[in-house]
């Protein structure tokens, strides 16, 4: 409901701003240089509070390793089911790996309307080489580790912040806004922050985002 204040209200507060006003210039411009300065530092606060706008096409500086055409550019990957899409991107061959020992590619495949976090191959090097061959044994970890990389519904950059539940039944906080994205250190399996290197990528059922870790899931 729009509250209006009566008339005479209106005509006092009007008069008192007047009054204000007139003080203001019958200083020695003290106050007027003082009501100037507070705007601007008013404006500058407004626009440092202001959220990064959230880009409209795939984002970030790993996104220049993608091919500019083929099946592995941003074109040839929007044709295919994200399964079939990280195959053909080089510095997902370890996620690749992972995803078929688990035996998910169908399942990535055939889900509809999905947000994948897609580790890169660093991420999988941060991980010490005897953890990460114990992980690729053991299929029920391995799959609740790539299942906690998967969030029902298609995530847009303006969506990714907050707290997801994850297809394997847990959650996962990302902060951030704009063109940067993270995952505080405690949620990954090296204990380092992740962070978006290539995001807003579109397959035919998913939106990628490419990390530089390998999240954890919950215990």
């Amino acid at each position: 409901m729009k509250c209006t204040l009566p008339a005479r209200g209106v005509l006092v507060a009007a008069l008192s701003g007047l009054v204000l006003a007139v003080s203001g210039c019958s200083s020695d411009g003290s106050t007027g240089s003082s009501a100037a300065s507070s705007t601007t530092s008013t404006s500058s606060a407004a626009a440092e509070s202001t959220p990064a706008a959230s880009p409209a096409g795939p984002f970030g500086a790993g996104c220049a390793e993608l091919p500019p055409d083929g099946p592995g550019s941003v074109a040839g990957i929007a044709a295919v089911p994200v399964g079939t899409a990280a195959t053909s991107n080089p510095a997902l061959s370890a996620l690749v790996q992972a995803v078929s020992a688990a035996n998910l590619v169908e399942p990535l495949n055939t889900a509809p309307d999905i947000t994948v976090l897609a580790p890169a191959n660093p991420a999988f090097d941060a991980i010490p080489a005897d953890q990460r061959q114990a992980l690729m044994a053991d299929s029920a970890q391995l799959t609740a580790v790539l299942l906690h990389h998967v969030i029902q519904g298609r995530l847009s950059p303006d969506q990714l912040a907050g707290t997801h539940t994850t297809l394997n039944n847990d959650s996962v906080t990302i902060e951030g806004s704009g063109e940067s994205f993270t995952v505080a250190g405690e949620g990954t399996v090296a204990g380092t922050a992740a962070s978006v290197t290539c995001g807003n990528l579109q397959t035919a059922n998913a939106t990628v985002y490419v990390i530089d870790q390998v999240l954890k899931p919950a215990q």
